[in-house]
């Protein structure tokens, strides 16, 4: 028989009061109030127990007359959770999930499937598909478990979606639980005790972090919090436990999950001629348990900004009750709005690939080159004490290593090769770059050139390069005449410069290429220039 858990009040009741000590314990219900609560209104839960009635003397007195409180002595609850979805999958579905991994842009595909109805943030979409991947956790011997989850924070101007960002996964991702960090506190994030009004019993109620066990814990607003509300999930971050000691309760919870946290700067805007300990208010034990760090900065574009106008607008309008039907390829499946290569996965088969290859999949690290990883660490310490930015530590070599095997676990592979090794120092390295200050940044690129340029197209690069430019030419022309231009010509020859020492020489493709000409861009062969019009 099966039960919405909108009518199993009397049984979360009485499971609470099993779990709280306030009835006999015993294993099976222990187990039962563990399942309870990690429940959601909407689950659909499974129910085998016996209807009765319990006298509540509370009631009675306050009542004034005979009350009896009904309830379902349960003993048994199942839970439809991920491991019931994947037992659900048939046949088709799972050659469906096979297919989608042997597509070479599948990688590609699931980023720009993260939060479709956000235009850009390609970093963001990145780091957010990672962390809902996560890596493989590792306890040997039952001695020493290192986390496998990914803790990712955005933080950046007002008004670049980070809050939507995170609704999003909470739409999407497993088991997700989301709070605010001005409206939780330690208590509410970690475990709090309370005394039972009915026996007077000390009780242990569980916060935000131990209903995510499993799942992924959103924090809005994450500057916003009091230092000792932040400074209690310093272990929940990192072992991924919660140690209680209050009340004659002593005991460690689980709290085995992803943290995706979003947070503004000092004084509402990112400055960046200062680096990202100096922008933001969150202290050094806090950041290094974040292995991606996703700086958004509002940058005034006129190209981009009209791309993004218009998205937007499209976007209310293909929304609206009275609108036409959406512009689709012929078999019914959309493309992304900046790539039209790009095909994105619908929201049902993405939900059901991620979960699919968290309970199928576990990569393992075969011939994994450390050579590599150990070089890139040496020279991101001496970097890192050298600038004065975030600080380095072992943390991201495991950082490394999660990247990566979330990388091979997205494309459903049992051992992590080169590829996903090379991506995720990538990753890394851009997290690190971005923090840096203006000044700082251009060098850095132009030291780890070789690790950021992996596996990214040369139109991409080009057009970063060719944005460059303007940008300089518009810098110039604003500081000594005081006026802004309409259009920007760019010697051709001051761009083969600067493509050389990316070590790309073919240019003719990428002035052809929708790249090039979707960011209003020109090339005038009699007097070898480069026009945007702005």
């Amino acid at each position: 028989m099966r039960f919405s858990l909108f009518y199993l009040f009397y049984v979360i009741e009485f499971v609470g009061k099993v779990a709280a000590g306030r009835l006999p314990r015993s294993k099976d219900a222990i187990l039962l109030a563990d399942l309870v609560d990690s429940c959601k209104p909407g689950d659909e839960i499974e129910l085998t127990g016996i209807y009765t009635n319990n006298y509540d003397g509370s009631l009675n007195t306050a009542n004034g007359f005979p009350v009896f409180a009904t309830v379902i002595l349960a003993n048994h609850i199942n839970k439809k959770d991920n491991k019931m979805i994947i037992a659900d999958l048939t046949d088709e579905d799972i050659k469906q999930m096979n297919a989608l991994s042997k597509d070479e842009k599948i990688s590609d595909r699931i980023m720009a499937s993260i939060a479709p109805s956000i235009y850009g943030h390609e970093d963001i979409k990145r780091g957010i598909a990672l962390a809902l991947f996560g890596g493989e956790s590792k306890n040997p011997g039952q001695k020493h478990r290192v986390r496998g989850d990914l803790n990712v924070l955005l933080c950046g101007d007002p008004g670049t979606a980070k809050s939507q960002f995170l609704k999003y996964v909470e739409k999407t991702a497993p088991r997700p639980v989301f709070t605010t960090g001005q409206g939780a506190s330690a208590v509410g994030l970690t475990a709090y005790v309370q005394r039972s009004p009915v026996t007077k019993e000390w009780t242990l109620e569980a916060g935000a972090l131990v209903l995510a066990d499993k799942g992924v814990c959103l924090i809005d607003e994450f500057d916003k919090m009091n230092d000792q509300d932040r400074t209690s999930i310093h272990e929940a971050m990192e072992q991924q436990s919660i140690s209680i000691s209050k009340a004659g309760i002593v005991t460690s919870l689980q709290a085995r999950c992803s943290i995706i946290a979003a947070s503004n700067p000092i004084g509402g805007r990112y400055d960046p001629s200062l680096t990202f300990t100096e922008n933001v208010d969150l202290t050094e034990p806090i950041l290094s348990r974040f292995d991606i760090l996703c700086v958004v900065r509002d940058v005034v574009d006129p190209v981009q900004d009209e791309m993004l106008a218009k998205f937007v607008v499209e976007s209310h309008v293909r929304h609206h009750p009275n609108s036409q039907p959406i512009e689709q390829l012929e078999n019914g499946e959309m493309t992304a709005p900046n790539d039209p290569s790009i095909i994105l996965i619908p929201q049902d088969i993405l939900k059901k690939y991620i979960i699919y290859s968290k309970e199928k999949i576990r990569p393992k690290l075969h011939q994994m080159d450390q050579d590599k990883v150990a070089k890139l660490y040496s020279e991101l310490r001496k970097e890192s004490m050298r600038t004065g930015s975030i600080p380095i530590t072992v943390r991201h070599i495991e950082s490394i290593i999660r990247i990566a095997e979330a990388h091979a676990r997205m494309h459903l592979r049992e051992y992590v090769i080169d590829d996903d090794v090379n991506m995720a120092i990538r990753i890394m390295l851009e997290s690190f770059i971005d923090t840096q200050k203006f000044s700082v940044m251009r060098n850095m690129r132009k030291a780890f050139s070789h690790y950021l340029s992996y596996r990214k197209d040369n139109n991409d690069l080009l057009l970063f390069v060719l944005k460059q430019l303007v940008h300089e030419i518009l810098s110039f022309n604003r500081n000594r005449f005081g006026s802004d231009l309409d259009y920007v010509e760019i010697p051709e020859e001051d761009f083969i410069l600067r493509t050389k020492q990316l070590n790309i020489h073919e240019l003719s493709s990428f002035y052809d290429s929708i790249t090039f000409k979707s960011n209003k861009f020109v090339y005038d062969h009699k007097r070898k220039l480069l026009i945007q019009t702005l």
